[in-house]
């Protein structure tokens, strides 16, 4: 899930939970919306985690070949 999911997520949730007022039979919406703020949340921070962690992956290219000069010297 990318961050702008998991930000999308938690907008969605939070609208549900507290700005709507609409009651369905069987259903409770304000439930669904602390579910999805909850996903969301999870997602952002495994998000950033990973996000963190591909900084650190990286590797430092070495070159250790030996340097030839094969130019004249001139004198």
């Amino acid at each position: 899930m990318t961050i702008g999911a998991s930000i999308f997520l938690i907008a969605v949730g939070a609208i549900l939970k507290y700005a709507v007022d609409v009651t369905v039979s069987g259903i409770e919406i304000q439930t669904i919306g602390l579910i999805l703020m909850i996903a969301g949340a999870v997602g952002l921070l495994i998000g950033l985690f990973l996000l963190t962690q591909a900084d650190r992956r990286r590797g430092v290219v070495v070159d250790d070949r030996p340097v030839v000069d094969d130019r004249p010297v001139v004198r």
